[in-house]
């Protein structure tokens, strides 16, 4: 095997471990829309930070590793049309990607706030933050968004 079959090869396990990391985001929003106690949303907390760390790991490998690919291997250059819209649509996923984060961050900010202040019980307001709409929206863009980037990735149109 040649050096850039080992490039393209972690460039597959990166993009393994962000649609992993995504699949993940989906059980915990799934989950936390049934959670209104602080120590129900915390308890989820170690989970959410596997997720950020397959998320992180796998876009990053993605795209430092594909624009090596892009520079490397012969027939493809950084201009091609499908390149360029790869890249372009992970700065946009990067972006829903991180305001999604902020939007669920409330709900485990207020949870610490009432478990701290001593409150354990239910929380209408609680319940809310984490049933976030705009949170859901942003998921789902951003589950599209990858899409698009794995159909480009996959079938390489004008290539």
């Amino acid at each position: 095997m040649s050096f850039d079959d080992w490039i393209l090869a972690l460039h597959v396990l990166s993009a393994f471990a962000y649609v992993a990391g995504m699949v993940l985001f989906w059980v915990l929003v799934v989950a936390v829309r049934r959670t209104d106690t602080p120590a129900g949303t915390i308890r989820m907390e170690p989970v959410v930070k596997i997720g950020n760390a397959a998320v992180g790991i796998g876009a990053g490998g993605t795209i430092v590793l594909g624009v090596w690919l892009a520079f490397s291997v012969g027939g493809y250059d950084i201009w091609d049309g499908w390149i360029v819209a790869a890249i372009v649509l992970w700065v946009i996923a990067a972006a829903i990607g991180r305001r999604t984060g902020i939007a669920y961050t409330k709900g485990m900010t207020k949870a610490q706030e009432l478990q701290s202040a001593g409150q354990t019980g239910s929380s209408p307001e609680l319940l809310a933050l984490n049933r976030t709409s705009q949170g859901l929206l942003l998921h789902v863009l951003s589950s599209a968004v990858l899409l698009l980037i794995l159909i480009d990735m996959i079938w390489k149109p004008g290539a």
